[in-house]
């Protein structure tokens, strides 16, 4: 099973999607204009068009209605999740209104919990969310990761190979202690024992 991508109306800088054949593309509503000027291929366009403001003329397009709980993003994961899909990429899910960015970082959490994985791709930044695990990376990772606990608390906490460590630390809610540290050109990991983090890479200013 490939990944599963989701176009959103959002900034995602200057790179683009390139799907290999077993992999699942949503465009949602404003984020099939993205397509288009991109060059992605879409499998499905889902939305209720409210940002588009017209229903685009293509063969996969399912309209959703405007009163529902799910957000045309969370409608897209949870297609994603019934077709069996694990991996998840979201693009154009930041930028615009926050409680959006919001939205979708709480979708990384729901799938982080469920054991599949997810990246929220903006403007020279990423979101993760990582459960009871961990992420590694390599050296040539560049620019500034936050890590933030979501939850009551975080505990076995561990950054290693950046500018700034944490061994076995314990992260709450109610005080960020891990903002803007540094890849520094070493391989190196975060990892959580018992809890859920929240990862917010940010490239540096040139």
């Amino acid at each position: 099973m490939g990944r599963c991508y989701i176009v959103g109306a959002g900034a995602f800088g200057e790179g683009s999607v390139h799907p290999a054949e077993d992999d699942l593309v949503i465009a949602c509503d404003g984020g099939y204009h993205a397509c288009v000027k991109r060059e992605i291929r879409m499998d499905l366009v889902a939305g209720d068009f409210d940002s588009l403001s017209y229903v685009p003329d293509h063969p996969g397009v399912i309209r959703l209605t405007p009163e529902k709980d799910d957000t045309d993003t969370g409608w897209a994961v949870k297609e994603g999740l019934r077709r069996g899909y694990r991996e998840f990429a979201i693009y154009g899910g930041t930028g615009g209104r926050i409680s959006h960015t919001i939205a979708n970082i709480q979708l990384l959490t729901d799938l982080a919990e469920k054991g599949a994985k997810g990246i929220l791709v903006g403007e020279r930044s990423w979101y993760r969310v990582i459960c009871n695990e961990e992420i590694c990376f390599g050296a040539e990772e560049k620019g500034y990761l936050s890590v933030f606990c979501l939850g009551e608390k975080a505990e076995g906490v561990f950054e290693e190979g950046l500018k700034y460590a944490l061994n076995n630390a314990v992260l709450s809610k109610g005080y960020p202690v891990g903002v803007s540290n540094e890849f520094i050109g070493k391989e190196s990991r975060v990892a959580v024992k018992s809890g859920t983090l929240l990862l917010i890479w940010e490239a540096k200013e040139q």
